[in-house]
């Protein structure tokens, strides 16, 4: 993107942005002349004082550097936040091009010891949250004819992972909410993405030595969020895994043309040696399972 200096640079919003993935973001999308809104909820700290924002000092980063951004505090979960976030861009700059769902909470609990409450808040966080964000931030979007949208997911939520049924759980339902709003925004030039982003941040310094901290930076990351956000791109309904300046397309797809229902019992080793199928969206598998269906089923009644 070339930097411009006037009107015609765009904003994005940016949740979770005080610290790692977040702040890795906005500071790259800053340094493409993009401006950002940081958000990022306050904390407080044992004696319940409240901490220094973590949001202020990434703005003051990018101020530091020429750039333009203002924070933001709110809570995502908190009613209202998606409404305020975008009332603070348009405020400041009166256009809103972007929002980057980045914002969202870890898990390391096996299923038989997480309490519901605790499942449910993760959820809460992690799905809901992006939700409640972007539902007013859609609509202004879709009104105006454009905007780009990401949504943070991760390789749990493609394949799962022991001890993170709750995490798996609603970065799964982000994929799927990501591809349907793919689906109903394309027409109105509102793109939507997911980033599975592999970087050495808090939630996954525990899993990390010292050689996979210095090569997976979440700096590294940010360029591919970049690429998704970018005025004009044609990214929509894609998920792109992406870490330590690589990156790689991940995507639900169905085996085969298929086989008689009979058959599955012998286990996951009868699906035949055939190309992957993806679709466009539930009506296209639908529309393909049902046409190889009538085939297969036909000629298994001619004795094929």
């Amino acid at each position: 993107m070339v930097k411009a200096s006037d009107g015609s640079r765009p904003v994005v919003i940016v949740t979770g942005a005080g610290i790692g993935l977040g702040r890795a973001y906005a500071l790259h999308l800053a340094g493409l002349g993009w401006r950002v809104v940081v958000n990022n909820r306050l904390r407080v700290g044992a004696d319940g004082a409240p901490l220094p924002s973590s949001a202020e000092a990434v703005v003051a980063e990018i101020r530091a550097a020429g750039g333009e951004a203002v924070a933001h505090h709110d809570d995502v979960c908190a009613e209202g936040a998606g409404e305020r976030m975008a009332a603070t861009a348009l405020g400041a700059w009166g256009r809103l091009d972007a929002l980057v769902n980045n914002a969202g909470v870890d898990q390391h609990m096996p299923f038989h010891r997480i309490g519901l409450e605790d499942f449910r808040r993760i959820m809460a966080v992690n799905f809901d949250g992006t939700v409640a964000v972007t539902h007013p931030i859609y609509r202004h979007m879709r009104d105006q004819g454009s905007g780009r949208i990401v949504v943070s997911i991760s390789s749990a939520g493609l394949h799962g992972l022991h001890g993170l049924t709750a995490y798996a759980a609603s970065k799964g339902a982000l994929l799927a909410f990501m591809r349907s709003l793919a689906s109903e925004g394309a027409a109105r030039d509102v793109h939507c993405a997911a980033i599975a982003p592999y970087a050495a941040t808090r939630m996954t310094d525990p899993h990390l030595n010292d050689e996979l901290r210095a090569t997976m930076s979440a700096d590294a990351v940010a360029p591919a969020v970049a690429a998704m956000v970018a005025p004009g791109s044609r990214l929509n309904g894609q998920t792109w895994v992406a870490g330590a300046g690589w990156a790689r397309r991940a995507s639900a797809v169905e085996w085969g043309a298929g086989m008689s229902v009979s058959a599955i019992a012998a286990g996951p080793e009868v699906v035949a040696q055939e190309p992957p199928r993806e679709f466009a969206d539930a009506l296209a598998a639908h529309a393909d399972f049902l046409a190889c269906a009538r085939q297969g089923l036909r000629g298994r009644s001619r004795g094929e």
